[in-house]
């Protein structure tokens, strides 16, 4: 109203020029930009918890719906949705169509949809946790529980402790530390840290111990 540019306001609010040139866009355009009711807008859509998006389009419900009984995913029915290039009511994200199927609060999908999924989980797991399928696991392992008793309270000299030491750039050591006097020894592995090296190298440093020194090695 008061004829003041974009890069002006900007610079009052201290704010890029494309962050307020972007809301005036979105909210109807300089020429019909109310601030009074942009704020409104921006409290009622601060309150928590908001209602689903799905639960609020019974059509945008019922598309998701059936792409998921065809066993089509989240991400594929998201990037399809976007077909619909001027009805913005058509629009979400895949992580909405979990969010309706997994949390019981924005349950707006029928759980019975979870089964659909190719994943076969009634639940999301966190990016970055694998399924326990033994992948990754040390093989032919013996468990702590089956240490010498003597290892245990520490009265007899001569059982270790392995471990690793990761530092920068992917570099590692491998320690020994007795259990009894906690004397350490540090080996150098300079070029790789994979399972095998390092029980080579842990091998290797202990039988140049005295034999009474190289009772176990946990």
């Amino acid at each position: 109203m008061a004829g003041e540019s974009i890069r002006g306001i900007a610079g009052r609010l201290g704010r890029a020029p494309s962050t307020v040139c972007r809301d005036v866009a979105a909210k109807r355009g300089r020429e019909r930009y109310r601030a009074c009711a942009v704020d409104r807008r921006a409290v009622r859509l601060l309150q928590r918890p908001k209602p689903a998006k799905l639960a609020l389009c019974p059509r945008l419900r019922q598309v998701a719906g059936s792409k998921l009984e065809l066993r089509w995913s989240p991400q594929q029915i998201a990037g399809w949705l976007a077909s619909y290039p001027d009805d913005p009511e058509m629009r979400v994200s895949h992580e909405t169509i979990y969010l309706s199927l997994f949390v019981q609060a924005r349950g707006a999908l029928r759980k019975k949809l979870t089964r659909y999924l190719r994943t076969g989980r009634a639940r999301r797991l966190p990016q970055g946790l694998t399924t326990k399928n033994g992948q990754g696991r040390l093989r032919d392992t013996v468990r702590i529980s089956q240490r010498p008793a003597e290892a245990n309270d520490r009265a007899v000299p001569g059982h270790w402790e392995g471990d690793l030491v990761f530092g920068t750039r992917s570099s590692a050591i491998a320690t020994l530390v007795e259990r009894q006097s906690r004397f350490v020894m540090l080996i150098s592995l300079p070029h790789r840290h994979t399972a095998s090296v390092v029980a080579d190298a842990l091998a290797g440093a202990i039988v140049t111990l005295p034999a009474h020194l190289r009772r176990s090695l946990t």
